[in-house]
This record gives C-alpha cells, structure tokens and sequence, in this order.
C-alpha cells in the first residue's frame, strides 16, 4: 500500500509539471529567419519567442542554424543535424527565396521541402508543431529586381508559395502567409533594412505579431 501510494504521488507530480515543461524551439531557414538586415535578437523566430514567454508559455529558442543564400538543399545537409541534436519540440520553417534566385526547378524545391517536411515531423515529439512560413516578396525593395534575370520575381515566388501550401496541407500542417505584409516594403522605407534588399527589425517584428497566433495556438494543444 505504502509503495502504490508513493508512485501515486510520483505520478500526480509528473502529470502537474508537464505543462511547465520548456518548449524548445528551432527555427530553419535562410536570410528571413536569421534576421539578415537586423541582428539575431531582432530576428522574428527570437521576437516571436519574446511573445510567447510574456504570455507564460515555457518555451526557449535553443537554435537558429539559418544562413543567408542557403536553399532547401543546405537546409538538408547542414541545418538538420542541428536540428536533430537541438531535441526540439516545437519548430518553424521558412525557406525556398533561394532556391528561386538560383533557378531550382518548382519540381526540385517540391522534392526538397518534401523531404525536409518528413525528416522535421519525424524528430518531434507532436508533428502539427511544425509551424511553415511562406516566403515573402523581395521583389518591392530597391535592391530586388537585380536578381530577377528576366522573371516576374512575385509570380515566382508565389508559385513556390503555391507549392508549400500544397505540401503542408497534405499533411494537415499550419502555414502562415507573410506574402501580403512582406509587400508592405514597397510603400515603407522603415521597413527596409540597410543593404536595401532585407527588412528591418520592425519588419521583423510585424511578422513575429502576424506568426504568433498560429504559433500561439499550436503550442496550447
């Protein structure tokens, strides 16, 4: 009787604690999620994470591999191992402008992401807190139509939008469109960083607001 008691105990003191446990969230990408153009702090998987911990939820950005220029193919090989040594229970992917820049088919990006999608829900622990974010429109900042090489930068990046809608749906995964604010740009200087090509850490900051109810919402499940 005295040792059910005290695995009753035991078990009633896991069960309370669970919900205080800390989240660990990684985030991968590229330029938009590092926070090129501002500093890591200021970057939106940081500022988002800000957000959450004010609202009392337990969670701590214990990675963000990004790097500028990478595409969905550096993401497999050099941003996964992180991830898979992180432990991480929550995670947001937002990437695919490069793979655009430099001409990765849309059939090519769809295998990429595919397989980046499967290996990402098959590490955590709940598979619907990975959190896709869309890529955003660089076409509306000064530096932008540079890299267009002849192509209608918005159409291209939209049909890639396209398809990680299509893939995320499949799976019953969330995805939060920051397309339509990243075009803001165009009309708000404040919005641009520096090199004239990024956003700012006030952009920054409006698409960590715009991601956090999905974020906010996978969390509490």
């Amino acid at each position: 009787m005295l040792l059910t008691y005290f695995l009753l105990v035991i078990m009633g003191n896991l069960y309370h604690a669970s919900p205080d446990k800390e989240i660990r969230y990684v985030a991968l990408g590229d330029s938009y999620s590092i926070g090129e153009g501002a500093t890591p702090e200021q970057s939106w998987p940081a500022v988002l994470t800000q957000h959450l911990s004010a609202e009392g939820i337990p969670i701590k950005l214990v990675a963000n591999p990004s790097v500028t220029g990478w595409t969905t193919q550096q993401v497999i090989e050099r941003e996964l191992p992180v991830f898979r040594e992180a432990r991480p229970d929550f995670a947001t992917l937002l990437i695919g402008v490069n793979d655009w820049v430099q001409g990765v088919s849309a059939a090519d990006f769809r295998h990429n992401l595919n397989y980046l999608v499967e290996q990402i829900v098959a590490i955590l622990p709940k598979q619907q807190r990975l959190l896709l974010v869309s890529i955003p429109d660089f076409s509306v900042t000064p530096e932008g139509p540079k890299y267009a090489r002849g192509r209608d930068i918005a159409k291209g990046i939209g049909s890639f939008n396209e398809i990680i809608i299509e893939e995320a749906r499949k799976r019953g995964l969330r995805v939060v469109d920051i397309f339509p604010a990243s075009q803001r740009l165009r009309d708000e200087p404040s919005l641009i960083a520096a090199d004239r090509l990024h956003p700012s850490a006030r952009a920054y900051a409006e698409w960590a607001e715009i991601i956090l109810p999905a974020a906010r919402k996978l969390l509490q499940k």
